[in-house]
């Protein structure tokens, strides 16, 4: 059964959501505080959390940099700040999307899926067994590892995805639609371009050995993003 943290303060909120989750035949447990999380993080592994942004001893942007330091767990955001300065921290620290209050539980229940959906390794990869890479960089589909130089390099499910992508089309643009179209559910419907430039963004901060002058993903203006082939891109 898929087992979900909720980290809300709000206990008429919360309550709500545990009874949808559950009738959805997710396994939920719930934690009011940052301290009530990590107690939990620390006694059983979960699924995917939920994480309220503004909690009584801290914030969602620190229990997610606590759960990247040892996980690569989904993490959804659920956020009353829907600034742009907010909405790029979160995903920023590893964040695989996020979404406003007050939020239909359909559309919640859709990115939960959706997050779910694309954490999971797919048929296709496992069957490949194989290996992408391109220059000092290789992506091992079967058990979804990176490495740069031969270190392994911990990126969340969204910027694995996201690489492969990239690496299955080497010296191709494309497109920021396209891009959307595959990380995320079949329209992209619930994801903006803001999601899409962070994730790129983080993945060259790992990646490339100067971020600010990408040479492995470079950016086509007004199009998309592109994997290089001077990095001798290809798939073994």
């Amino acid at each position: 059964m898929t087992r979900i943290l909720l980290v809300e303060d709000d206990e008429l909120l919360a309550e709500g959501l545990i009874f949808a989750l559950t009738k959805e035949l997710y396994e939920t447990d719930r934690a009011g505080s940052v301290a009530e999380a990590k107690a939990h993080l620390a006694a059983s592994p979960y699924d995917l959390a939920l994480l309220d942004v503004m909690l009584p001893d801290g914030t969602g942007f620190e229990l997610c940099r606590h759960v990247r330091s040892f996980s690569r767990m989904p993490i959804l955001f659920l956020t009353a700040c829907d600034e742009e300065v907010n909405v790029v921290q979160g995903l920023e620290l590893g964040g695989d999307d996020y979404i406003t209050k007050p939020f239909r539980l359909r559309e919640l229940l859709s990115r939960i899926k959706a997050i779910l959906r694309r954490a999971q390794p797919h048929e296709s990869q496992a069957d490949a067994g194989g290996l992408l890479s391109a220059g000092a960089v290789t992506l091992r589909l079967l058990d979804t590892k990176v490495f740069k130089h031969g270190t392994e390099v911990n990126l969340t499910p969204v910027e694995f995805r996201l690489l492969a992508l990239l690496l299955k089309h080497p010296g191709m643009t494309l497109t920021r639609a396209q891009l959307l179209d595959k990380l995320w559910d079949e329209q992209g419907e619930f994801v903006d371009d803001n999601t899409l430039s962070v994730h790129v963004r983080r993945l060259r901060e790992k990646l490339e050995d100067d971020p600010s002058h990408p040479q492995l993903i470079t950016t086509v203006r007004g199009i998309g993003y592109r994997l290089e082939t001077g990095g001798a891109g290809h798939h073994v």
